[in-house]
């Protein structure tokens, strides 16, 4: 499904461009790198004894085919994203998997959702991107029944998060024009803020906010660490296009950076997060 109209037209061209196609030409290495959190957020779900899910911001849809595979065809799992690649990568693992996921390309802000039609909500790093998250997560709860359950994943700071940014550190003195990444707004860190976060989803409507810091032991093969560096985070949107003479000096000064996270042949970090869990009223 399409219906993308989205009021966030940076995000847009980000998720459809270089950054959606990262996602997808690394899925395998990205989903084995966050499946700790993918386990929370299905536990979650069982827990909640959900039948009809919505994920934010599904990405190439793991989390929704591992809610859709425990819910089997009695249940309903609704990913949405911005990112037509993503949305069609997950779309196809879906038909490939047999599994009963519907996924929808659209701007949840704006989305005209069946009104009270999930009784679950969730997210894993899908949520910090919205032009108007107050009007966001208005128009989530709009989607849900009364008393739906919400529950997010979504990064703490920069600071407590040193491995997201290794990388930009490293290649600061070789790149002096790498904007820096916004101090506020849409982005990756952009829910650091716990006690913006609660005033967000209360002005939103949402009840019982419940804001608690979790740590994830993450993990990816140190043999795809050339081509992470490559695709991902802010140097995403400038490496893949440089030519090779001047890219390369850039991606030794990282690898080397790295050194700090390698064991054996993996590359470890802990990923600092908010579990983040509100209720529609009702």
């Amino acid at each position: 499904m399409n219906a993308i109209c989205s009021v966030n037209d940076d995000q847009a061209r980000r998720w459809n461009g270089l950054a959606g196609r990262a996602w997808v030409d690394m899925r395998a290495v990205v989903d084995g790198m966050f499946q700790p959190m993918a386990d929370l957020l299905l536990a979650a779900v069982s827990a909640a004894g959900a039948r009809a899910v919505l994920d934010v911001g599904c990405g190439t849809g793991a989390v929704s085919l591992g809610i859709a595979a425990r819910l089997g065809a009695a249940g309903r799992c609704l990913g949405i994203d911005i990112s037509a690649p993503m949305i069609a990568a997950a779309q196809a693992r879906a038909a490939l998997d047999g599994l009963h996921a519907a996924f929808l390309q659209a701007d949840a802000q704006t989305y005209a959702f069946a009104p009270a039609s999930f009784d679950m909500i969730v997210s894993r790093f899908g949520v910090m991107f919205f032009e108007d998250p107050v009007a966001a997560f208005g128009n989530l709860l709009a989607a849900a029944r009364p008393r739906a359950a919400l529950r997010l994943l979504a990064w703490r700071g920069a600071d407590a998060n040193p491995f997201m940014t290794t990388a930009e550190r490293a290649a600061a003195p070789l790149l002096p024009d790498l904007p820096p990444r916004p101090a506020d707004g849409p982005g990756q860190f952009g829910f650091a803020d716990a006690a913006k976060v609660r005033r967000i989803l209360e002005a939103a409507g949402w009840t019982a906010v419940d804001i608690q810091p979790v740590a994830f032991t993450c993990a990816l093969p140190d043999s795809e660490l050339g081509r992470y560096l490559i695709r991902f985070g802010p140097l995403g949107q400038l490496l893949p296009d440089m030519a090779e003479a001047t890219r390369a000096p850039i991606v030794a000064a990282m690898r080397a950076a790295f050194e700090p996270y390698r064991h054996g042949g993996d590359i470890r970090f802990t990923a600092a997060c908010w579990s983040i869990g509100a209720r529609a009223p009702g």
